[in-house]
């Protein structure tokens, strides 16, 4: 297996199952890391839509460019941002239908501004994905102070503009959060 393919007992490619992605949509892999989401979203899109890796170090970002290639993806979009700010993605307003943030609240400081990007980017019938480490396992994932629980990411969810639609088994050591812009 190679590095491109663990996501450390979160399941990408059952998960991306979950998550109600169809040809012709457009998503955002905040945080991409390694591309596990990336590339199996790419996947599910069948050569259809499109699926924006976005993450602020570029080794991982050409990593996921070159195994995009190797497989013949042609609707991955390699974008390095900062995600801890509005604008940061380079996405347009409204312009995605679904925002995926996995393994990413624990790491960022203005969690916040994160959701407000994603808010800003999805549309209106969109749907933003949070999965997360449920806490700090010795060693595995995140120090135990930089854990964000289900019920913080829940109210920064909220805070920022979103309501809960459903919850799912996102892997042994992590929770999953499908959420629903509120009405404006």
């Amino acid at each position: 297996m190679t590095p491109l393919n663990t996501a450390g007992f979160a399941h990408p490619a059952r998960n991306v199952e979950l998550l109600g992605i169809e040809p012709g949509h457009t998503v955002a892999d905040f945080g991409s890391g390694s591309g596990a989401y990336v590339l199996a979203i790419a996947e599910k899109l069948q050569g259809s839509g499109h699926v924006y890796a976005v993450d602020v170090q570029q080794d991982l970002l050409l990593r996921i460019k070159n195994e995009a290639h190797k497989k013949h993806f042609k609707n991955v979009e390699i974008i390095w941002g900062d995600l801890e700010k509005i604008g940061g993605s380079k996405i347009a307003d409204k312009h995605v239908d679904l925002v995926l943030i996995s393994n990413l609240l624990f790491q960022v400081d203005e969690k916040e501004a994160l959701l407000a990007e994603a808010r800003r980017i999805l549309r209106p019938s969109g749907k933003l994905v949070i999965i997360d480490w449920s806490e700090s396992f010795g060693g595995l994932g995140p120090i135990k102070r930089a854990v964000v629980s289900r019920e913080r990411a829940l109210d920064l969810a909220h805070n920022a503009g979103f309501q809960q639609q459903e919850e799912f088994d996102a892997g042994a050591h992590h929770y999953g959060l499908i959420l629903r812009p509120d009405s404006i």
